[in-house]
């Protein structure tokens, strides 16, 4: 497997959809790693694709929502070359107790017929708090890093219509919040942190990681053809357990694979030959 010279995507223009602040991390990577230029489409409000506020549900996964997205761009601006991101949240996958950002970073090369997605996951800044109070709220926002994170307020519930997102000032919050108590009928309002990627830097950071994730795989080319994304395709079961030797369902090797032709390359995983026992079936079953 080799890496990628920057003449692979050297010059090329690459649209990127957003309204919110995105391109900034994303062509600060791509445009050092690949020699790319990553420009800004405009023209389309990516609101209608879905919003984390819940206002406008998104239509299908999160990838595909990645993929339309990017595909809009492309279609504004010409290019054969474009990337779109697209984040989720829920609980976190270890323990399910804290909240958890998964970032899709996705990049379409129309010219050599290719799809490649760079991914990043990790802790989120996405909590909420229902409350009469305006002291707990404004503990509510210190601790979730107001305003450097910017808030959304609502009367009464999370799925009331009436909206403020983007709150970001200390005067605009309290101002906003006695609104919302007025508004509401049993005088709580529904605080919480607004994680689009322009308002929440701590969904920027997993962004511009999966910015680097995808420059990763970009540079690597198929030894076989030169194509970019030679990447993991399989990961194969089977490293042996350290007290007993039988096969655990633990990663013994990588598959990595061409996007374009068929060829493959195992890799025997390096940095362990045995797995604990506690993976083991036989060990701890």
């Amino acid at each position: 497997m080799a890496s990628a010279p920057s003449s692979t995507y050297a010059e090329s223009r690459v649209a990127l959809l957003t309204q919110h602040g995105k391109e900034g991390v994303i062509a600060s990577v791509l445009d050092t790693a690949l020699g790319c230029r990553v420009e800004r489409v405009t023209g389309y409000d990516t609101d209608l694709l879905g919003t984390f506020t819940r206002d406008i549900p998104r239509a299908g996964m999160q990838l595909e929502a990645a993929r339309k997205k990017a595909r809009i761009g492309m279609q504004l601006s010409g290019l054969s070359l474009g990337l779109a991101s697209e984040g989720s949240f829920g609980l976190d996958p270890f323990a399910g107790m804290f909240p958890w950002n998964v970032e899709f970073l996705i990049f379409i090369d129309d010219e050599r017929g290719l799809e490649v997605v760079g991914v990043a996951q990790g802790k989120a800044n996405f909590s909420h708090l229902l409350t009469d109070d305006w002291v707990a709220a404004e503990a509510f926002a210190k601790q979730v890093g107001f305003p450097a994170h910017h808030l959304v307020v609502r009367p009464e519930s999370e799925d009331d219509p009436r909206i403020h997102k983007g709150i970001a000032a200390w005067v605009e919050l309290e101002a906003v919040f006695a609104w919302a108590v007025a508004a509401s009928a049993s005088g709580r309002v529904f605080v919480e942190t607004d994680v689009r990627a322009h308002a929440n830097p701590t969904r920027m950071d997993n962004i511009r990681l999966a910015a680097e994730d995808l420059a990763k795989k970009l540079r690597l080319l198929c030894p076989s053809c030169g194509t970019p994304g030679f990447w993991i395709v399989e990961r194969v079961e089977g490293l042996p357990c350290e007290a007993c030797g039988a096969p655990t369902r633990e990663t013994c090797a990588e598959v990595h694979g061409c996007l374009r032709c068929a060829h493959r390359e195992t890799h025997e995983r390096a940095d362990r030959q045995y797995a604990d026992p506690s993976r083991c079936d036989y060990c701890n079953p």
